[in-house]
């Protein structure tokens, strides 16, 4: 595929958010025409459409564009550090660690918008803790396909506690665990956004910050340590970092898989792989991917919701199939 240069390709992040955004605002139970979501943008039109934009689907929309945004940047940081084009949170197990973290405190009745990213984030901690033991203990850390394995163990093993831990549940516990586990945007609020925002906001510096550092990592370990990068704090900014990114994602939305697998690749294809560009494209790409996935999800069998995770991995399962088929091919060569 031909790469756009800077400008058409600034030029179509813009064009594919704003249609995202206003394709998040119309679709829904009660359709809305553009013109009607302008005007109550606006302020004008009548008090219901307003009320349904407003207070209802603007939060959700936000909420798609954060989600979205935080996790195609940590798969895409991911992907530099293994340098591996297969890895993403969810395939690494940090979802599965946020998802059990996040599940045991909806169980014990812990379900703050503020409290619930912090016991997601303790999940996602010890999720990459026994990835690298599991790593260190088959032959190396540092072996790309030892860490997608090791991460494939733990997301089942995650699985499988949270399957526990909701067989023994109270019944209204184990009920919300599961409607979120399922995934998705709605019923959060302005208070949701505000604390992914928050949650959000430092580790998506911090990554930026080594943006550099991913580009060096992509030439290999001892070539970018000759050219100054700190590999080992790189390493271990970027992997806490992403931790935190999935963390608060997997707490703002439940399990929403293959946004950082697909959106990376994207952008690559797109417009190609320095980081400096990488990173905030991915970021706006995967809001707009997400903010349209909801809208589909809403929208397809209305006024029944489908889980938005069931469209994204209809685009995710069949691009990680193609990924690994080429891995094999570049491997055989």
């Amino acid at each position: 595929m031909k790469r756009l240069s800077r400008g058409p390709f600034v030029a179509f992040l813009v064009v594919a958010w704003i249609a995202a955004v206003l394709v998040g605002l119309a679709v829904g139970g009660t359709p809305l025409a553009p013109r009607e979501v302008l005007a109550a943008l606006a302020g004008s039109g009548d008090d219901t459409t307003r009320g349904i934009v407003l207070s209802l689907r603007l939060p959700r929309v936000a909420l798609g564009a954060l989600v979205g945004g935080v996790l195609a940047v940590a798969g895409a940081a991911l992907q530099a550090l293994v340098r591996n084009p297969l890895a993403d949170p969810y395939l690494l197990g940090l979802s599965g660690g946020s998802g059990l973290g996040a599940v045991l405190a909806i169980v014990v009745g812990v379900e703050s918008a503020w409290a619930l990213p912090g016991a997601a984030f303790a999940g996602a901690l010890a999720a990459i803790v026994i990835v690298y033991r599991l790593a260190i203990v088959g032959g190396g850390a540092l072996d790309s396909r030892i860490l997608l394995l090791a991460g494939v163990v733990v997301g089942a093993f995650a699985g499988a506690l949270v399957s526990g831990v909701l067989a023994v549940a109270e019944s209204t516990g184990a009920r919300s665990a599961m409607l979120w586990l399922m995934g998705g945007l709605g019923g959060v609020g302005w208070a949701g956004v505000a604390a992914l925002a928050v949650y959000a906001a430092p580790a998506l510096a911090v990554i930026a910050r080594e943006a550099r550092s991913l580009d060096l990592l992509a030439l290999g370990e001892e070539p970018a340590g000759h050219l100054g990068a700190d590999v080992a704090r790189t390493k271990r900014r970027v992997y806490l970092a992403a931790s935190l990114l999935t963390a608060a994602a997997v707490a703002a939305s439940g399990l929403i898989g293959f946004v950082g697998l697909a959106v990376p690749h994207a952008v690559r294809m797109l417009r190609g792989h320095d980081h400096r560009g990488l990173l905030p494209s991915a970021f706006v790409l995967g809001g707009a991917f997400l903010m349209v996935a909801d809208a589909g999800a809403r929208g397809m069998f209305a006024p029944l919701e489908l889980p938005v995770g069931v469209l994204t991995a209809l685009v995710g399962v069949p691009l990680f199939a193609v990924l690994l088929r080429r891995s094999g091919r570049k491997a055989a060569a």
